[in-house]
């Protein structure tokens, strides 16, 4: 279950009577949504059915029993999300706004380029800047996921940017092969490797264009930069020789 602190109150109205259960409000919206594949365990911060959820009231079993058949929480609390609302204060819309748009900068930041500036990464600051600029408002109750196509729509008219991905081919010198391989292949897909008979590792791995900065930090960090990077232009040649 989740904390307390975290809970905001869904509420249902029906048959004149009122019923409010308390929600972690992301989960919430994804199970109004029919999206949410977790547990209800998940969703909730008590596994109970209130009249009033700030007071701490409860409904009478006959009321329950007549709405929903049932007295049980476990079965109630779904109804109620789905059919009820998710009720929010300023501050919450405040602080949810504030961690979707976080999230939304992130995503489009590890994945965008600039094609008028050999396809350079843009920086975190860059796409904030440019969302305020064009106006856009980040949805509180929507996953962040989900807006990033309209947030790219009112970037393109701001500033230069397109999703990409990048190939790149590193070569790791013998000396740092051995730990350094592990963390360089789990940074993209892998599509292919290659021991030489020095000792060194050669691999090829793809992953989206604004990672690029990350990518040739974490290979100096675990080669000590005496690792060689290329970009390799067309997947169909892999070759890593």
């Amino acid at each position: 279950m989740i904390s307390l602190d975290d809970a905001v109150t869904a509420r249902l109205e029906t048959h004149g009577e009122r019923f409010e259960v308390l929600v972690d409000p992301d989960a919430a919206l994804a199970m109004k949504r029919g999206e949410f594949e977790g547990e209800l365990e998940d969703v909730i911060a008590a596994r109970d059915v209130f009249e009033n959820a700030s007071r701490g009231d409860r409904p009478a079993e006959e009321d329950l029993e007549e709405v929903f058949g049932t007295t049980d929480p476990m079965e109630i609390i779904p109804e109620v999300i789905e059919r009820g609302e998710i009720q929010i204060t300023a501050e919450q819309r405040e602080e949810m706004q504030e961690q979707k748009r976080r999230s939304l900068v992130n995503t489009i930041t590890r994945n965008a380029i600039n094609p008028q500036m050999d396809d350079a990464p843009h920086p975190p600051e860059r796409i904030e800047n440019a969302l305020e600029e064009a106006g856009f408002t980040v949805d509180p109750m929507e996953p962040a996921d989900s807006q990033v196509d309209d947030a790219l729509e009112a970037l393109r008219p701001v500033i230069p940017i397109r999703f990409e991905e990048v190939t790149v081919a590193v070569q790791l010198p013998a000396d740092h092969a051995g730990s350094g391989q592990a963390q360089i292949r789990e940074f993209g897909e892998l599509e292919r490797e290659e021991w030489q008979a020095d000792g060194s590792w050669v691999g090829v791995l793809t992953f989206p264009a604004g990672m690029q900065n990350e990518f040739y930090d974490r290979v100096n960090e675990v080669s000590s930069g005496e690792a060689e990077t290329r970009i390799v232009k067309d997947k169909d040649d892999l070759n890593t020789r």
